[in-house]
């Protein structure tokens, strides 16, 4: 029995290394957002610098990880086989949980996944044990105070995060402006010192509190010497910044780097017990059980885990090297970083996400509060605080998503709520907290314009609502999880195990997948970052064949598809058709959104001489999507109400000229793809002989009609297909010539 859980034991261990990876894929963005956005230096640069904070942080840990070992259950009630069924549940549902959100690239709290899914496990086999016994209620099972201290952090913490990184960063932009070179010949002195000292605050509260060499005396000493350490920091690291400035030394890129440094350090060493917490409870409960337990698994009670946990320095060792090392190769942790970057963006650009009714609804309501407000501000003042948010003033590096005054204060902001946190013995995020000061410094800055607020709203609320969801999945799924491994046995371990690796191998290639998908993209960012007008021309184009390609290949493909479909009363073809003509329209209106952002890196002359082109061929993109959703909507409906099919005649004559769209449009998306546009004509003829043939049928009908010959019900959708086949054919031979005179250095007739 023994061989089977050191085999569980062995496996948690992998499992854990796995958990190191998707965690610290998912927690990078805490502490690289910043540093990133801004560019205070190179990427690996800044990877560098995080990763030794990381390394030092998990190594000089002692690792109290009483979370995972009395923390969430009471391990006095529970025996040997009971501990290892839940933490074996935990890692499992974990591991899967995490890497889900981090192949989505949305941030979500390893610290909220690992209580729920404690607090599921442990409420499944208490359920049991209530259930079996007279004596035990739940409450004397599980900690139920401390779940409860989770969810009230959550929502106090994103509500301060955002409103103090707002106040604050308005703040910092008044004394500042974003041509903040011309207002700092003292005030850097004072910001740099203050920023400065609340990182070394930081470090020696939240982030060295729980260190080895930390020994109780040490703890006391600061304690009691808080105040005169801070006064001292202060003057010091005034002075330093103030002979920093003089020397011609950017103190904004020492704070933002520093304060990188600092969150790294804090999460490695205060994060860590999400990542290896629950595997080092089933080791020490294994080493207890086979000292004391005398091979009975399920009579020998946990009481050893009330104790504090002693971590090995070993162990703290190898999980601060595989977390620099995720930290330096995971892709997954730069989609993550991209998703928080993009949300705090200053400028316009390609938005990652939609528009969703509580969005616009807040954005309705904000304008209406801040006209409001301008109504009654005297004109002076608010031409004065508008002098101070000058954006085309704004020194941002090139690429870069924000300036550097917005990151230093992202970064000493969040380390501050973040000690905050933990003087009071609030159990916080670093994810929460850090990601709701960036969104609060964002708004602050009028990053989010009439233009871009709703979507940023959309994703912020996409990223909070990830949270909550991570919340009740970690818990639903642990909870079903721990059932099916109490009641099946050896053979549920085997098979969840198994689950679990499929999964996760699963995620791998659907993320490559994905990303193969995403190259395309790669031509917007270049062309986003272009400075000379030819190169950006030649870009703009590269792009528009591969967007316009793209629509083409779902003209093809759901044309035939609504077509077969509807001739065969497939009406899962249908719907499958409709649900990607939904999904296609919103990629048509991102396309045009980015697209027009993207002209403005073309010169006058080339925007007149090309631009109409451009936007009439999208116009002809949108209205062919848009003739297939028409095509495509009354064929659903028909069939879905299961009204008469078409006759036989109706039949062979539609689907004869269908073959031949699709083939229409097959050989314009071949053109397009490979820039070839010399044998057009012959394309064209053939639109105009389909042209011609739909409106032969459209006359065969409406004889039918008139003679009376077939239901009017068949009638009138068969001639709703007629029209918009023609429509497609149209649509698709005049987006192929604009795209033509486009793609051309030379004028085509």
């Amino acid at each position: 029995m023994e061989t089977i859980y050191l085999c569980i034991i062995i496996f948690l261990f992998v499992l854990a290394v796995f958990d190191l990876i998707v965690g610290v894929s998912n927690d990078a963005v805490n502490f690289l957002n910043s540093a990133v956005g801004a560019k205070a230096a190179s990427f690996k640069t800044i990877l560098f610098i995080a990763g030794v904070g990381i390394f030092i942080g998990a190594s000089l840990s002692n690792g109290m990880m009483d979370i995972a070992r009395h923390g969430i259950y009471q391990p006095e009630h529970f025996y040997f086989a009971e501990i290892m069924c839940i933490l074996l549940a935990v890692m499992l549902t974990d591991v899967v949980l995490l890497d889900v959100f981090n192949s989505m690239g949305m941030p979500t709290s390893t610290t909220v996944s690992l209580v729920f899914e404690l607090l599921g496990g442990t409420f499944a086999l208490s359920l049991i044990k209530v259930h079996n016994s007279d004596t035990l209620g739940l409450g004397d099972l599980i900690n139920t105070d401390k779940a409860l201290s989770v969810i009230m952090a959550i929502f106090v913490s994103v509500a301060i995060a955002f409103f103090f990184g707002m106040i604050v960063q308005w703040l910092a932009r008044v004394v500042f402006t974003f041509n903040y070179t011309k207002k700092m010949k003292y005030s850097i002195a004072l910001f740099g010192g203050v920023a400065a000292t609340a990182i070394i605050y930081f470090m020696l509260i939240k982030g060295l509190k729980d260190s080895s060499f930390m020994t109780p005396e040490n703890k006391h000493w600061i304690q009691d010497n808080t105040l005169m350490l801070i006064a001292v920091f202060f003057v010091f690291f005034t002075v330093l910044m103030q002979i920093l400035h003089w020397m011609k030394i950017n103190v904004f890129k020492v704070i933002v780097l520093m304060g990188t440094f600092a969150l790294a350090l804090a999460f490695a060493g205060n994060d860590l017990v999400n990542f290896i917490g629950v595997p080092l409870a089933g080791f020490s409960s294994f080493m207890d059980y086979t000292a004391n337990g005398g091979g009975n698994p399920n009579g020998f009670l946990m009481t050893s885990l009330l104790g504090p946990a002693k971590t090995p320095w070993y162990f703290l060792i190898g999980a601060g090297a595989v977390m620099v090392y995720a930290l330096c190769t995971s892709k997954k942790a730069h989609a993550v970083i991209k998703t928080s970057v993009d949300l705090s963006r200053q400028d316009e650009g390609e938005e990652t996400f939609g528009s969703t009714p509580i969005a616009r609804t807040v954005v309705r309501i904000s304008m209406t509060l801040a006209n409001g407000i301008s109504r009654i501000m005297p004109s002076g003042s608010k031409e004065w605080f508008d002098s101070r948010f000058r954006k085309d003033e704004a020194i941002i590096a090139d690429g870069a998503a924000f300036d550097l005054v917005r990151a230093s204060v992202n970064l000493v902001l969040a380390g501050l709520l973040i000690a905050l946190g933990t003087s009071l013995k609030l159990p916080l995020s670093t994810t929460y907290v850090t990601f709701m000061v960036a969104m609060g410094t964002s708004l602050a800055d009028r990053a989010w314009g009439r233009d871009s607020a709703v979507y940023r709203i959309t994703g912020v609320l996409s990223v909070i609502g990830g949270w909550f969801i991570t919340a009740g999945a970690a818990f639903t799924i642990c909870f079903f999880v721990a059932l099916v491994l109490h009641y099946g046995g050896n053979i549920s371990i085997i098979a969840l195990i198994g689950i679990a690796v499929f999964i996760l191998i699963r995620s791998q290639v659907m993320y490559k997948k994905r990303k193969a998908k995403e190259q395309g993209n790669e031509t917007l960012k270049q062309l986003m970052q272009a400075t000379d007008s030819t190169e950006a021309l030649q870009l703009m184009r590269k792009h528009t064949r591969e967007e316009l390609s793209k629509v083409l290949e779902y003209a093809e493909t759901n044309f035939e598809l609504t077509v077969t479909s509807f001739l065969h009363e497939n009406l899962r073809g249908l719907r499958r058709a409709m649900g990607s003509t939904k999904f296609e329209k919103q990629l048509i209106k991102q396309m045009k959104r980015s697209g027009t952002v993207a002209m403005c890196r073309l010169d006058n002359n080339t925007v007149l001489e090309k631009g109409l082109y451009y936007y009439q061929g999208n116009d002809f993109a949108s209205e062919l999507v848009y003739s297939i959703s028409r095509l495509c909507e009354p064929c659903l409906e028909h069939t879905d109400n299961n009204f008469n099919p078409l006759d036989a005649i109706q039949k062979g004559e539609f689907s004869d000229v269908a073959e031949d769209i699709t083939y229409l449009i097959q050989q314009c998306r071949k053109k397009m793809e490979n820039n070839e546009y010399n044998n057009l004509e012959e394309e064209i003829r053939r639109a105009n002989d389909l042209n011609g043939q739909l409106s032969l049928l459209k006359r065969k009908e409406l004889q039918r009609i008139q003679s009376q010959s077939g239901s009017i019900r068949v009638s009138m959708v068969y001639l709703t297909m007629v029209q918009e086949a023609q429509n497609v054919v149209t649509y698709t031979i005049n987006l192929m010539k604009v795209s033509r005179k486009f793609q051309m250095e030379t004028e085509m007739p």
